[in-house]
């Protein structure tokens, strides 16, 4: 690789390959002054480019006067053209946390290529700038080695997953940026169309359809890399426009989607220097759902569920046992070490179930010292009390926190409360776990809409015996669904898909589509589906956040050469900016 860096360029040699098999060679160096120091008489420069840094010695008996001169004015950030020897440091002037902290270069010559003014924050590692500055002078923060670095895993990564999906017989195949509307969970982006006055383009949320469609040509094995758009609400693992690796096969089951997936990922892991164990685990949504409360568990780490329905019905606790009565559930988690917290500290952690869904939060202290605090005790009797312990396994220094509500929002309230006390408690989740989420439900009950929705998405397949429940009993509904996890994060979502027309339309319906709306949003999917369309399925991998969890960064921002912030902004262009009215005019829009 350092023989092609140093092809076709004004250099030599890179400044992060020399070591000390190179003393005595003659290198032409390039790059940015890092540091620069005045050492008595010699001036010594820390010279960086994209490969690392090398220590270079200006002499003044070995260049001009004018050359040592100029050295004597660099200022950081100057870019250079360096010639000369590399030699051996000094013993005592070893650096050992360099990989050229053996040698340096004694500088025959030098040229400044072009000079900088003082640059906006420092171009190292772990600067505490804010991200906004960072944002705005985005190509800056690039030339930082960490950035580079998790750049360059994207493309390592990248890369990796083409030749581990080339050999097994798949064809890359793009699909169309501008498309029609098909609402798919988010809201589109559109594109008025000059040509076509009063219409729109949307930019594709997936490129589900497409694929399916390329299963309905005969390609049988497609992927891309694709580009897709989302307009809704960010946080830190949400970008408007986003990438994705889109795979999709022909004449497939769901364990044949899975097996292919792991052997890639296999490949693709080995390529970034990832050690992992496979086969990965394959846990039914509903275990996800009672061991985590949420679909895309973080295993690393204990503190899982109880289920405490049956022991708390008809107790004395009248928050618990009502909520059995409504047919809810009564869950709790246990935060080993949290007993001796103090009251003050313990309520405070109402904000986060609140934000969550729940109504109050119910806990019980176990202190060090044997003792026992809690406002709810006293009416649980000691009978319920003594079974809550051994089902939760209590000893002392244990902090029991409960949620007692529906089956969505009890779950959702101990999923968010677990990750907070895990973070609060410092419990380590070493390395990373990645693991399959399948059989999910084909349907779940939107209370505000008052309709169906489909948990994944409406192609995706349903079992047999299930297929006479769709209009009589839609949440008892099951599907050939699967989510790849890592470190608690969705990476990756799947289906094998509806390839029968029919079953499509009836599934449309089950989610509200009008038959206007199926044919005008969805009726070239359905009319390839009428032409002999062969069983299939899929995935889409999110790129973004699966670099950005091998990278170990806490935003898909800081592996994306030029992200948006949370409000969907660019501020190192702009965007997005205001139009002229002429602009408006050609495709004939008004500002209201």
């Amino acid at each position: 690789m350092t023989d092609f860096l140093n092809e076709y360029s004004m250099h030599t040699a890179t400044c992060g390959e020399l070591r000390k098999e190179d003393i005595d060679r003659e290198v032409v160096l390039t790059g940015w002054v890092w540091h620069n120091r005045d050492h008595g008489g010699l001036i010594f420069v820390d010279l960086r480019d994209r490969a690392g840094y090398t220590q270079v010695v200006v002499d003044p008996d070995c260049v001009t006067e004018d050359e040592f001169h100029t050295a004597e004015h660099l200022g950081r950030e100057y870019v250079l053209e360096v010639r000369g020897r590399v030699r051996a440091r000094g013993e005592e002037s070893v650096n050992p946390s360099m990989l050229t902290g053996e040698v340096e270069v004694l500088a025959s010559g030098l040229k400044v290529l072009n000079t900088s003014v003082t640059p906006p924050f420092s171009i190292e590692d772990g600067i505490e700038t804010d991200e906004i500055t960072r944002m705005k002078w985005r190509y800056m923060d690039l030339r930082r080695p960490e950035m580079y670095k998790s750049l360059l895993l994207r493309h390592t990564f990248t890369q990796a997953m083409r030749s581990a999906l080339n050999k097994r017989g798949f064809l890359e195949v793009e699909t169309p940026i501008l498309a029609n509307s098909t609402p798919e969970g988010a809201r589109d982006y559109i594109v008025p169309s000059r040509p076509n006055p009063g219409k729109f383009y949307a930019l594709p949320q997936s490129p589900q359809q497409f694929k399916q469609m390329l299963m309905c040509a005969g390609v049988e094995r497609y992927y891309q890399i694709a580009r897709c758009f989302r307009d809704e609400d960010l946080r830190a693992d949400r970008q408007p426009e986003f990438t994705q690796v889109d795979i999709e096969m022909s004449y497939v089951r769901r364990d044949d989607v899975l097996q292919m997936m792991e052997d890639v990922m296999a490949e693709v892991l080995e390529a970034v220097g990832v050690e992992h164990e496979f086969p990965l685990q394959r846990m039914p949504w509903k275990e996800a759902m009672d061991r985590f409360g949420c679909d895309r568990p973080d295993v690393r780490f204990d503190m899982e569920l109880v289920d405490l329905t049956e022991i708390v019905r008809g107790c004395g606790f009248g928050v618990f046992s009502k909520a059995v009565e409504a047919g809810n559930i009564v869950k709790a988690i246990n935060a080993k070490g949290a007993g001796d917290w103090s009251r003050g500290d313990i309520e405070k952690l109402a904000e986060v179930a609140a934000a969550n869904g729940a109504k109050g939060m119910a806990w019980i202290a176990y202190t060090a010292d044997g003792k026992e605090k809690s406002p709810i005790i006293k009416f649980l009797g000691e009978e319920v009390h003594a079974a809550i312990k051994e089902a939760m396994g209590v000893e002392p220094g244990d902090l029991l926190l409960f949620a007692a509500d529906t089956f969505a929002v009890a779950n959702a309230v101990l999923a968010a409360l677990r990750l907070h006390m895990a973070d609060l408690l410092g419990i380590e989740r070493k390395g990373h776990a990645l693991l399959w989420v399948v059989d999910f439900p084909m349907f779940s009950y939107d209370p505000d809409e008052k309709k169906y929705a489909a948990e994944h998405h409406p192609f995706t397949m349903i079992p047999e015996e299930d297929v006479a429940k769709i209009e009589s009993a839609p949440l008892e509904v099951g599907s050939y669904s699967y989510d790849l996890v890592m470190d608690g994060f969705e990476a990756g979502g799947g289906t094998i898909r509806i390839h029968n027309a029919e079953l499509q339309k009836r599934v449309l319906r089950q989610v509200g589509v009008s038959e206007e709306d199926m044919d005008v949003k969805f009726g070239h999917l359905l009319r390839a589906l009428e032409l002999g369309a062969p069983p299939h399925g899929g995935i889409a991998l999110g790129l973004d956040r699966l670099c950005m969890l091998l990278a170990g960064k806490e935003s898909i921002r800081d592996v994306i050469a030029f992200p948006k912030t949370s409000s969907a902004a660019d501020p190192m262009t702009g965007a997005p900016n205001a139009v002229t009215g002429r602009q408006l005019k050609e495709v004939n829009l008004r500002l209201l």
